[in-house]
């Protein structure tokens, strides 16, 4: 299903024949299957196919990107705090529990609210209320680590701390990470949809699926397909991602 996603996110666009911002006045309101909009139209006669996979390209990217950022940070974070421990690890861990402490929704409402809306603003937001509970787990796997055998024989051969952390533990944990970094797509695919509905995020003419349905919300009743598509396209991503994390958790 990701990959089916993904590839009509990035192909399909080319091959309609409307763009996400071409209007036709005539067909507005047209629901799916009637005429030459396979997936109806908006209030402004917008091809809502075009719209939905052109909001699929922004969502998946921002899902990827904000993913990648946040793995990168809390994997750095948590293999210092691990190896190191000491007062080094304790003001790391610290930090961690402190961004913890407040609820990850107003954290990133508040950026996002302070920060001029764009793609990369909104997925630096997510990364940054996403990146510690990787932390977590990579100081937890680190400090189960730290004293094995193989890392005895490193500090024995001369190894640096730097080597020993991400030449020899880092590759041991990778397990963990990869399935935090699924979960943590599927955890930033919804928080961008959060924001952009409630307005914070992608700013139109650009879609998401976010700002789709904030623009569906008041035609729930007249149009409910408006609100059904890109719903239905946010739920198979996320339920798709979270399948892969519980598959390679298990």
């Amino acid at each position: 299903m990701i990959v089916t996603l993904t590839v009509a996110c990035f192909i399909g666009p080319y091959l309609l024949p409307y763009d996400s911002l071409y209007i036709d006045l005539r067909a507005r309101f047209a629901p799916p299957f009637t005429g030459s909009h396979y997936l109806g139209t908006d209030p402004l006669g917008r091809d809502l196919a075009a719209r939905l996979l052109m909001a699929g390209r922004i969502s998946l990217l921002v899902g990827f990107s904000a993913m990648v950022l946040s793995i990168f940070v809390g994997t750095v974070v948590g293999v210092i705090a691990g190896y190191k421990g000491g007062w080094l690890g304790k003001v790391l861990m610290r930090t961690v529990d402190g961004f913890l402490s407040f609820p990850s929704i107003f954290l990133v409402l508040a950026l996002a609210a302070a920060l001029k809306p764009s793609p990369m603003m909104i997925t630096v937001v997510i990364a940054v209320s996403s990146w510690m509970e990787v932390a977590r787990i990579v100081e937890a796997e680190v400090r189960s680590l730290r004293e094995r055998e193989f890392v005895q024989a490193g500090r024995m051969l001369g190894l640096s701390g730097m080597h020993i952390m991400f030449r020899e533990i880092l590759p041991n944990t990778i397990g963990p990470i990869i399935v935090a970094a699924t979960l943590t797509v599927a955890r930033a695919i919804l928080m961008e949809a959060y924001i952009s509905f409630l307005g914070y995020g992608i700013q139109p003419p650009l879609p998401s699926w976010g700002n789709m349905l904030n623009g569906a919300q008041q035609y729930l009743s007249s149009a409910p397909w408006l609100a059904i598509i890109p719903g239905a396209a946010i739920t198979i991503a996320v339920t798709s991602f979270n399948f892969i994390g519980d598959g390679l958790r298990d």
